[in-house]
């Protein structure tokens, strides 16, 4: 078997906490912010998601690779995290549509995985600690090398990372003949956002993430949408400028995620860095409309802050995060605009959320008619 031959690893914190494991398969270092999901199933969505781009990913899970790989699950043409470290490694799988076991998709994406860590104490020392810069390596022969290479890597606060994955060209996705037409603003989009736009009839331009309004506007679309994606949103200058342009036009925009985040900050709303992020899939929020509970599917280690929104009387907050009282949705007072940090599309994760894409579809009918 594979795993009788898994070299001695170690994950290595930027504070110097130790935890011990073994290789999964590659050996070698790799560097990033360690973070933690606290979903039961969809690993292979969660390592394709652009928004992990640059993260050593910790599944709280206790089995991962049990069920295999299907190439459905891809939310990006590759992975995206930096590492993974789990408890128990499955070397075995069962699921009648998997196309392979987990190891040979880690292999075939040259990732470094390390299992046999006490994930649980590694989860509850991010909770107390927060979210930090790490490497997970077998080689650990030489721990000072390594601590000065990760002393090298640079925080993910104030980190651009948006340039990393997205798209370098513009592209289409659905149906040409679709009844509306949407500009997407490519932070890192996930697939299944597109194919959830593409059901409810649109037909979407995915365009790089430095693309400006005119551009953007050229083909004469409908609507706009505003995407997820990984690292700090400050430094994301062009998106927030097309961000003020949609909304001064007051144009239909949907942000979700990061999209949400340039959104706020277009308005003037500052974002910070949270502790240890929200990355799960039944994470609690609040619809303050209707005042109904959805449990939702999250990503994010940045939020929007919730006093400057609250003082903020161009914008209303719609859904609040019931954990932590975060900000989990906006909508623009007298504007075409609104935006949630959480992800309606799932995948993985609940549907209760999905209707915001159809609130979105709703709008650009409405504006289409006003026009």
């Amino acid at each position: 078997m594979k795993y009788q031959s898994r070299k001695k690893a170690i994950l290595l914190l930027a504070d110097g906490t130790i935890f011990y494991g073994k290789s999964v398969g590659r050996e070698g270092s790799a560097f990033g912010e360690v973070c933690f999901n606290t979903g039961m199933t969809g690993y292979q969505e969660i390592f394709t998601d652009p928004s992990y781009y640059g993260q050593l990913m910790v599944a709280t899970n206790a089995h991962i690779g049990n069920y295999g790989t299907n190439p459905e699950d891809m939310e990006s043409d590759d992975v995206k995290i930096s590492g993974l470290i789990v408890k128990n490694f499955s070397y075995e799988f069962s699921r009648v549509d998997s196309d392979g076991p987990l190891q040979d998709f880690l292999e075939k994406n040259n990732l470094l995985a390390i299992c046999d860590v006490d994930t649980r104490a590694l989860v509850s020392y991010i909770r107390d600690h927060g979210a930090m810069n790490a490497v997970i390596s077998t080689e650990i022969e030489d721990i000072d090398a390594l601590k000065k290479q990760l002393a090298a890597v640079p925080p993910m606060n104030g980190l651009e990372l948006a340039s990393k994955v997205s798209t370098k060209e513009p592209y289409f996705f659905g149906d040409p003949n679709a009844a509306c037409k949407i500009s997407a603003l490519d932070l890192g989009i996930k697939k299944n956002i597109l194919r959830s736009l593409a059901e409810r009839g649109a037909y979407i331009q995915v365009f790089p993430y430095d693309t400006s309004f005119d551009a953007m506007s050229a083909w004469n679309p409908d609507g706009y949408f505003l995407s997820n994606g990984p690292g700090d949103p400050e430094p994301l200058e062009n998106a927030i400028e097309v961000a003020k342009e949609i909304i001064e036009k007051d144009l239909p925009v949907f942000g979700i995620c990061l999209g949400h985040q340039v959104i706020a900050l277009a308005n003037g709303i500052g974002t910070y860095k949270m502790h240890n992020g929200h990355r799960g899939i039944n994470h609690p929020v609040k619809n303050l409309d209707t005042g109904k509970g959805e449990i939702t599917s999250q990503n994010h280690g940045f939020a929007v802050n919730r006093e400057d929104a609250e003082q903020n009387e161009a914008i209303e907050i719609t859904h609040v995060h019931l954990n932590d009282g975060t900000v989990a949705g906006i909508r623009v007072k007298n504007k075409n605009c609104f935006s949630v940090q959480y992800h309606p599309e799932a995948s993985p994760g609940p549907n209760d959320s999905k209707y915001l894409f159809d609130q979105f579809i709703e709008n650009i009918e409405k504006s289409k008619v006003t026009v």
